[in-house]
């Protein structure tokens, strides 16, 4: 343990002060994993009903295994980020054929996994004493020294030395609490804080860390809602922010679009523009109507994206006021 370092207040607040949430009543690898990969990107309120809900339906890696990746995308909808979806099902697989590692180096070999979930899980579900660092430990270490710019090596080594390792599960646990709910990143609440008294970067919080330099890009798609005899004909995203995913045809090129239709901007109908945010992207679509003679099929029945389901409101829209 870090030298001077208030573990014992740490400890004890966190004793008295944790969330109870569902996946820390438990102690079985697979229920923990699937709740670390389910709360990448996402607030704890909005995982705990996704995470019941996968859990409840794929109990074991092994009945994800067997199931096709659809079938997790249908349950995953609306919660974003679906790339971390396709990993949870290959790790699954992983584990199916070859058994759950049991370390911090095995558990970064599964898909998808870096090195704050695979420490998360070595350390909540098996003991390992390694760190977990998020965005929350980042930081509680960055103002607790005053660090405008903490590089990861330097996260990292700070984190490490800090495991307790009697229990490093529940002291990692305790660091991404107390970054959670007190160690906020606009309001910080410094008079209740258990690392108050030795914290450097407590007479003004908010400039550590600074802020990270993210530049944000404008995609510009164009979206083709085609009325069948039988519903809307749908295409399965092959790659990109949605791989897996069904949705109305798209293009960046609104003409190619179009033509692979057989239809020109004469035939078609304009609806509108749908704007959707990515984390590094602002995406702007426009969208068209049309018929056509194929069968298309029940939307409802398919893994949608929120864009696509914004896309196909749209156009329901529309349809309404026609």
């Amino acid at each position: 343990m870090e030298e001077g370092f208030p573990s014992d207040r740490l400890r004890a607040w966190y004793r008295q002060n944790a969330r109870d949430l569902p996946w820390r009543r438990t102690q079985d690898p697979w229920a923990i994993l699937v709740a670390e990969v389910v709360l990448q990107q996402t607030r704890v309120e909005q995982a705990i009903p996704y995470f019941e809900r996968i859990l409840a339906r794929f109990p074991t890696p092994e009945t994800l295994a067997a199931a096709p990746l659809e079938e997790l995308l249908r349950l995953w909808q609306g919660l974003g980020y679906y790339r971390r979806a396709e990993h949870l099902w290959r790790a699954a697989g992983a584990i199916a054929r070859e058994g759950f590692p049991r370390t911090y180096a095995g558990l970064l070999r599964l898909p998808g996994l870096g090195p704050y979930t695979a420490g998360a899980v070595a350390s909540i579900a098996f003991g390992e004493p390694v760190p977990a660092v998020d965005g929350n430990v980042r930081r509680v270490l960055a103002r607790y020294h005053a660090r405008e710019r903490p590089g990861a090596a330097w996260l990292r080594d700070r984190a490490a030395a800090l495991v307790d390792p009697r229990d490093p599960g529940t002291w990692n646990q305790a660091l991404i609490e107390l970054g959670a709910t007190l160690c906020t990143p606009s309001r910080p609440a410094c008079r209740a804080c258990p690392l108050r008294r030795g914290c450097r970067g407590r007479d003004d919080p908010t400039r550590y860390p600074a802020p990270r330099r993210r530049r944000t890009r404008e995609w510009r798609l164009a979206a083709l809602v085609l009325l069948g005899r039988r519903g809307v004909v749908l295409e399965a995203r092959p790659r990109g922010p949605w791989a897996g995913l069904f949705g109305p045809p798209m293009d960046e090129d609104e003409g190619r679009l179009l033509a692979r239709f057989g239809l020109t901007p004469g035939t078609v109908r304009f609806l509108g523009e749908v704007r959707h945010p990515l984390s590094h992207r602002r995406v702007r679509v426009r969208v068209f109507l049309a018929g056509t003679e194929r069968d298309g099929e029940d939307p409802a029945a398919r893994p949608l994206s929120a864009l696509a389901r914004r896309v196909l409101a749209l156009a329901q829209e529309a349809l309404g006021e026609a």
